[in-house]
């Protein structure tokens, strides 16, 4: 991708502030729901089904949500998505509040707080590139830092602020959860208004979502965009399922050790979000990307055969560094290429992808430690991530990005959504004119 000289638009610093602060609430909420289960029963199939319960609007709604997101404004859908968590969260701190909890009840609120997260992330994904007018070099930059934030919210802060906060109460991180959605609602609704819903035909939702799915599957860049996170989640969910045991076992380490570890990754994925523009502007955005997967399946490689702790941490760092990167460049490219009637269902469709693939992995890295050893799991993630790589590196080429940014360019340039958008290159299709054109985290 070339670069800008454009400025982020002062819009940005808002959707930024909004979502860092609603990550903070994410990461509150990652290390307190689990801990809030664990206060109602030690039944691991409780625990498991409060767990899952976050994911399944995913796998239930991922596309028709998509479809809707094309159908509605953006901006309004993401603000109202988070006023309805935030009213959701402040419920169930008072069902805390007056001893009403119960196991049922955190797996509802964890499945309709992923029902909010499936429509603002959806509805987020799509008004960022018109907010930048689809600038290629302006989407990475922004990407970067939202990226960034999200790591240093979710990932560094909010565990511990999620953990601490339950010591003062089980309605105490309901509460501050709620707050930073309440937060996030308001600053969003400050946001400039995308373009206005273009009218739809009478079509079918399903007919939509339909045709949203096939646009990704029917595009090369697109197609081996969404391999890479489906794959990825399979060997990462393969290496996480095991990872505690390998550390405890293998690598002699104990609790604080194991979270010095995952600080490590996370510390990675900080500075891989960090280099991503630089490293498509050096390299080209196809190359960087089959840089930073073959990096993952090394990384991983290098887990597998770390004689130490110190070595293991080098490896997460490394494949900390190569998602953080893919998580910038990744998304950026599929938002300059894709046009915008049809950015709430291709992303969509990507996300329930990657999630569908998160429980094969769980089962496939448990499975391969109960049968074989507790390394198996980490080689076999390593060999999938690796050729994955090989597979993707020629869909995602130098060649076949520049051709689908090319064919975008005049979407950027300014046409109205109600005008017939150009098929991306490489195996696109005309997109059906009845579609409709549109308007969360």
């Amino acid at each position: 991708m070339t670069t800008g000289a454009r400025r982020l638009p002062p819009g940005f610093g808002r959707l930024w502030t909004a979502q860092t602060v609603s990550s903070l609430g994410d990461g509150v909420m990652h290390a307190a729901l689990p801990l809030l289960a664990l206060t109602l029963t030690r039944d691991p199939l409780a625990l498991a089904v409060v767990t899952a319960a976050g994911t399944l609007p995913w796998l239930l709604l991922g596309v028709l949500g998509g479809a809707l997101v094309d159908r509605w404004d953006r901006r309004r859908t993401m603000w109202i998505a988070d006023a309805a968590r935030a009213a959701l969260l402040a419920a169930a701190a008072a069902a805390a509040a007056l001893g009403l909890l119960s196991v049922p009840l955190l797996a509802a609120v964890a499945f309709l707080l992923g029902v909010g997260g499936l429509f603002f992330d959806t509805a987020a994904t799509a008004y960022l590139p018109e907010l930048l007018r689809r600038d290629p070099a302006l989407l990475e930059r922004a990407n970067s830092r939202l990226r960034g934030a999200q790591t240093a919210m979710s990932g560094f802060a909010g565990p511990p602020a999620g953990s601490a906060l339950l010591a003062l109460g089980r309605a105490v991180p309901l509460l501050a959860d709620a707050v930073s959605f309440l937060l996030s609602a308001l600053l969003v609704r400050t946001l400039p208004a995308g373009p206005r819903p273009v009218p739809a035909a009478r079509e079918s939702l399903l007919r939509q979502a339909r045709a949203g799915a096939s646009y990704v599957f029917r595009d090369r860049v697109l197609l081996g965009l969404a391999l890479r996170p489906a794959v990825g989640n399979v060997a990462f969910l393969a290496v996480e399922t095991v990872l505690a045991l390998f550390a405890h076992d293998r690598l002699g380490v104990g609790t604080s050790g194991f979270g010095l570890l995952l600080t490590a990754e996370a510390t990675g994925g900080l500075l891989g979000a960090a280099v991503a523009s630089f490293l498509g502007r050096r390299l080209g955005t196809g190359t960087a990307l089959t840089c930073t997967a073959g990096l993952e399946g090394l990384a991983v490689l290098g887990l597998a055969a770390a004689p130490n702790p110190y070595a293991a941490g080098l490896a997460l760092a490394l494949c900390g560094a190569g998602m953080g990167a893919t998580m910038v460049l990744a998304p950026s490219l599929r938002q300059a290429i894709v046009p915008p009637h049809l950015m709430g269902r291709v992303a969509s469709t990507s996300r329930m992808l990657a999630m569908c693939a998160a429980p094969l992995g769980a089962f496939l890295g448990g499975w391969l430690a109960a049968s074989h050893d507790v390394r198996t799991p980490l080689y076999a993630a390593a060999f999938l991530l690796l050729t994955m790589t090989a597979v993707t590196a020629s869909m995602t080429g130098n060649r076949r990005v520049e051709a689908a940014l090319r064919a975008a360019a005049p979407a950027a340039g300014g046409h109205g959504p109600e005008q017939p958008e150009p098929a991306p290159a490489e195996g696109g299709f005309e997109p059906e004119p009845t579609l409709t054109a549109g308007g969360g985290r």
